[in-house]
């Protein structure tokens, strides 16, 4: 997922330094840190990178923001010792510059669902720092029980949700679709709810090709269905395609205009500094698409990788920070989760970590991460925002306009 939610709570990314780097000071190399977080989520990070204690180096946190995957290949002195990377499925294409992880944390980046992506040949390339859940949706209670409604158990029950509450004269949903992963998270979890077997086949795939597969059209008219409802986004399609994702918090829980919001758990300190009452909020995960099927669960995360040639410094950093009570301080701020962990979080967050370790859960790596350019700002995405507006017209045909995506992402993986 290209990370323009990286900045959603700040404004202009800051250098932040744990120390003074030896290329100043001429003292002891300083260990660069590469992320892709601004604002609160940056700051965040330095407080966990406070709370280790002294350490023998220095430590210098670089913030890169989108621009995240330039830090791999440089070879001057300044070059990020350790990157924490948001697109795990990045991994793979950059072997060349990584240095496997210590063995004695390596076991971390060989658990279920990161250990096909940061295990080659047997040697592990990444540990896990941060778990996304990405089939999180979080609403208003209050009107809920106004218009007499429950949290959906299945698609089916979404949909008539959404109609319930329309009639009723509230807005079911806001959609940050200026921001196109929010867009990719909606589809990946219907295609992985419908049709799981091509979703991992995809996803696995050295050439993907989502348009020759049936099942990914079948997705985009069940998502259709639910986009075309008339009055169903605050502001209409015109707006949600300007809106960002802290905006479309801030119109659920700020604003009011909008019962519900497909949002990841980080969305959760942006939730609680809006919600006018701190009481009304609530949380389900993404429903069933028919009756005993499996719920989909979309995971996204950060990884930490180490640039060659590394250093002891920069080991015994990752080691550091691989400690599941590390980022206590950023889990006390609300919106971290820590891969294997149940404890210790909100309420909300504590429900979306034990599914996440559930035994038996339908579990899947975000697919848009792993499509390469297909599943990018210029591929997936764009088609996504295409569609939204094709479905959002009034008496949009909903079949035609999923042909329209399928033929222009078919032309994204031709090109």
């Amino acid at each position: 997922m290209l990370s323009s939610r990286r900045a959603f709570l700040g404004t202009a990314a800051t250098l932040l330094l744990a120390g003074c780097s030896s290329d100043v000071l001429g003292l002891r190399r300083a260990v660069r840190v590469a992320v892709s977080w601004s604002g609160e989520e940056l700051r965040a990070f330095h407080k966990v990178l406070d709370s280790l204690g002294t350490l023998n180096y220095p430590v210098e946190v670089v913030p890169l923001g989108d621009a995240i995957s330039t830090a791999f290949g440089v070879r001057s002195t300044r070059r990020p010792d350790i990157v924490m990377l948001p697109q795990p499925g990045l991994v793979p294409r950059h072997l060349a510059d990584l240095e496997p992880i210590p063995d004695d944390i390596a076991p971390l980046g060989q658990a279920r669902l990161w250990k096909e992506l940061l295990v080659h040949e047997g040697t592990t390339y990444g540990v896990p720092f941060k778990t996304a859940h990405k089939s999180a949706v979080w609403y208003r209670p209050s009107v809920f029980r106004q218009v007499g409604v429950q949290p959906p158990r299945q698609w089916s029950e979404w949909l008539a949700l959404n109609r319930t509450l329309t009639q009723a004269g509230v807005t079911p949903m806001a959609l940050a679709a200026g921001d196109g992963w929010v867009l990719t998270d909606f589809l990946e979890n219907v295609l992985l709810g419908i049709a799981p077997s091509v979703y991992s086949e995809l996803a696995t795939a050295k050439d993907p090709r989502p348009s020759q597969q049936p099942q990914f059209g079948a997705a985009l008219r069940l998502l259709g269905s639910m986009w075309s409802a008339p009055d169903l986004l605050a502001g209409g399609v015109e707006e949600s395609l300007v809106q960002q994702f802290p905006d479309a918090l801030v119109e659920v829980f700020g604003h009011r205009r909008a019962a519900m919001v497909l949002a990841s758990d980080f969305a959760e300190p942006v939730v609680r500094s809006f919600a006018a009452d701190p009481n009304d909020i609530g949380l389900f995960t993404f429903p069933p698409m028919t009756a005993g099927a499996p719920a989909p669960v979309v995971v996204g995360g950060d990884v930490m990788v180490l640039q060659k040639p590394t250093s002891e410094d920069a080991r015994d950093l990752v080691r550091r920070l691989s400690a599941q009570t590390a980022p206590d301080p950023w889990i006390a701020e609300g919106g971290f989760l820590v891969d294997g962990r149940t404890t210790g979080y909100s309420p909300e967050l504590t429900r979306l970590a034990e599914q996440l370790t559930r035994p038996g859960e339908q579990l899947q790596f975000d697919l848009s991460d792993r499509l390469g350019r297909i599943g990018d700002i210029n591929g997936l995405w764009r088609v996504l925002t295409d569609f939204l507006i094709a479905v959002g017209r009034p008496n949009a045909a909903v079949p035609d306009a999923v042909d329209d995506a399928m033929a222009e992402l078919r032309n994204v993986e031709e090109g």
